[in-house]
């Protein structure tokens, strides 16, 4: 090599070698310079060592796209024995394995990184027996899922080979990233499996939630999912879309009615009956065993003695409820056969209640979702962060055990968006208190002062933007639809024309317009503006200067709470409440439209009034954005000057 770069004036032999230019492009080495031919081409490269080092490098990069590259171009090196003894000597099995087990690495990137480490180990360098069980379990269950998925053929192939039956195992081991391949592709299983294996998959799905969420086998004492571990993000999806798999499943069996004459169907109510009666062979005429069918069929509970197939017409519940019978009549035989009630009859209709509870509840934790929604002003982008609230809610309220639907939705209607977090700030207090060290609650109070500071600022630029509030006192005028005459707009409007200042005013006069109804009178309005937004400063009312506040008062102490006994009844209302005194003696009454914006309000006004600012928002070390503002008949603001 020396002799070869010196022609080239190339320094630096130990940084290049001779690699053959066609068919495997292995190294030459000394062991196998005897091995070329005369007419062999070479070529000049980089030495083994360099090479490893380099796509070693760039394997670890975080560019998506040289990271491919540099596996495919392993995925071909790890043939050549030379380059495979450096590239294991730089622990580069041990990066391979990392990277499979991440669960980061598909489609091609996880081709080429599987392809170079078989070709790695198939060298006999390292020993099979430094890999894990875990290891290979895992990277065996998660190319499954991709053939599964990706394949119609292979989807068939592994089929036949793998139940999901046989995949529960896997489920009862300790390593959560074990279970979670598992689930996924138990999960991959049921998105492919055909019609005809919907049966035999709800079978599954029935036994699978057994073991799941029910009780160990091998220990009674224990879930096999929940343990004393948290679920990572992973396995709380794939449980996720296991549970909508299975629901969907049940919900078609529930809206599917049973046809009386087909033949399989009808099977199964003679496995009930089979079942029940010990599995006795008729040896009686057709006649007198239909006579017998029907008489069983009488103390099973069916209402149509005759065909009890009918019975499984209505839906809900379907064929739902002949599903959980026979699931009952094979598992647990002696509760089956057990049973003094008409047992045909009562199962139906306990399915078609489960059916109707399962709804209504979801009916609650739909106007709950919708409620915290609103709550949190959620965007598209927040989805995932409402879901979880969501989520907390439904988990505190069953908690709380409540007796009934009712109970539940008064539980859950305790449960607002700002309760969650007052809850999980004084949680994560107490966890504070009790586990942090002394240098965390040292620098909590050092930071403390510029905290609040910026909070203060925050509050008082919210402020000077203003809010919408709802105008309290005089009842409002209601004008039935049939009574309005017409409706002007502009200039025309009466208010425009008496208020020369808002008639001047080209930008208000836009959104002016009145309504005229009998006996010829007039509601005036003008519009925030041509959409949505803030009413024009030149319209608010009882404008004061701060320096006229005498003091800042809440809930029942507030006058309009004391004067309206409506509103004082109305705990929501009185916590929303807030009174502002200035001279001589009297008050602005509020009620904010939500606790965000009341905390926002009282906060600022604390504030300039020199005082400390106590809302629940405050103590959480809440900051919040802007909100937005819709109709009012009242706004409040206050300038930079003021």
């Amino acid at each position: 090599m020396a002799e070869l770069l010196g022609k080239w004036s190339l320094s630096g032999a130990e940084q290049f070698a001779l690699r053959y230019a066609d068919g495997p492009q292995l190294y030459i080495t000394e062991q196998s310079r005897c091995d070329i031919k005369n007419g062999t081409i070479l070529r000049l490269a980089i030495s083994p060592a360099r090479a490893a080092r380099q796509l070693l490098e760039r394997i670890q990069s975080h560019g998506i796209d040289a990271r491919l590259e540099a596996l495919k171009e392993l995925a071909k090196l790890s043939a050549d024995p030379t380059f495979a003894a450096e590239f294991i000597n730089m622990e580069g099995i041990g990066t391979l394995a990392r990277l499979v087990e991440s669960g980061t690495h598909f489609g091609e990137m996880l081709a080429f990184t599987l392809t170079a480490f078989l070709e790695l180990m198939d060298h006999g360098i390292v020993s099979w027996d430094l890999l894990s069980l875990s290891f290979i379990k895992q990277r065996s269950l998660a190319i499954l899922e991709s053939m599964v998925l990706n394949s119609h053929s292979l989807y068939h192939r592994v089929a036949q080979e793998i139940t999901v039956g046989q995949l529960i195992g896997h489920l009862q081991v300790s390593n959560q990233e074990i279970q979670t391949y598992a689930i996924a592709l138990i999960n991959a299983l049921f998105l492919k499996a055909p019609e005809d294996r919907r049966q035999e998959i709800q079978t599954y799905a029935i036994a699978l939630i057994n073991a799941l969420f029910l009780k160990a086998p091998e220990d009674r004492r224990q879930h096999i999912i929940r343990g004393n571990r948290p679920i990572k993000a992973e396995m709380a999806h794939q449980l996720y879309v296991l549970q909508v798999l299975t629901f969907n499943l049940l919900e078609e069996r529930m809206m599917t009615k049973m046809d009386p004459n087909d033949q399989t169907q009808r099977d199964v109510i003679f496995e009930l009956r089979r079942i029940a009666f010990d599995g006795e062979n008729d040896t009686a005429g057709t006649e007198k065993r239909k006579a017998l069918h029907t008489k069983d069929y009488k103390m099973l509970g069916f209402t149509n003695h005759v065909n009890p197939a009918m019975d499984f017409t209505q839906t809900p519940p379907g064929m739902l409820a002949l599903d959980n019978m026979l699931y009952l009549a094979k598992l647990h035989q002696d509760t089956y056969i057990r049973h003094e009630c008409p047992f045909g009859r009562c199962a139906i209709e306990l399915t078609r209640m489960l059916c109707e509870i399962l709804q209504e509840f979801f009916c609650v934790c739909i106007q709950l979702l919708n409620k915290t929604w609103k709550e949190m002003r959620a965007t598209a982008e927040d989805f995932n962060k409402v879901m979880q609230v969501v989520r907390e809610q439904i988990t505190r309220a069953l908690a709380m055990k409540p007796g009934s639907l009712d109970q539940l939705k008064s539980k859950l209607r305790t449960l607002s968006y700002s309760e969650i977090l007052r809850l999980r700030q004084t949680e994560r207090m107490s966890q504070d208190d009790f586990q942090s060290p002394p240098i965390i609650s040292e620098l909590r109070e050092r930071i403390q002062p510029e905290i609040l500071e910026l909070i203060k600022q925050q509050r008082l630029n919210r402020l000077c933007e203003g809010s919408c509030f709802r105008k309290l006192g005089n009842r409002r005028r209601q004008v039935p639809v049939s009574d309005i005459k017409s409706v002007v707009t502009g200039k025309d409007c009466p208010h425009m024309k008496e208020k020369s200042a808002l008639k001047q005013n080209k930008e208000v006069l836009e959104l002016a317009f009145s309504v005229f109804y009998d006996p010829d009178e007039t509601l005036n309005f003008v519009a925030p503006n041509k959409y949505e937004g803030e009413v024009p400063f030149e319209l608010l009312s009882d404008k004061i200067p701060v320096s006229d506040i005498k003091s800042v008062v809440t809930g029942k102490d507030c006058p309009h709470m004391k004067e309206k006994s409506a509103l004082k009844q109305n705990k929501e209302v009185l916590e929303l409440a807030f009174s502002v005194f200035y001279d001589p003696d009297e008050t602005l009454n509020f009620v904010a439209p939500n606790k965000y914006e009341y905390c926002i309000w009282t906060d600022g006004l604390c504030a300039l009034l020199g005082r400390e600012m106590g809302s629940d928002l405050t103590r959480r070390g809440g900051g919040g954005g802007a909100g937005g503002a819709g109709w009012c008949s009242k706004l409040c603001t206050i300038s930079p000057q003021q």
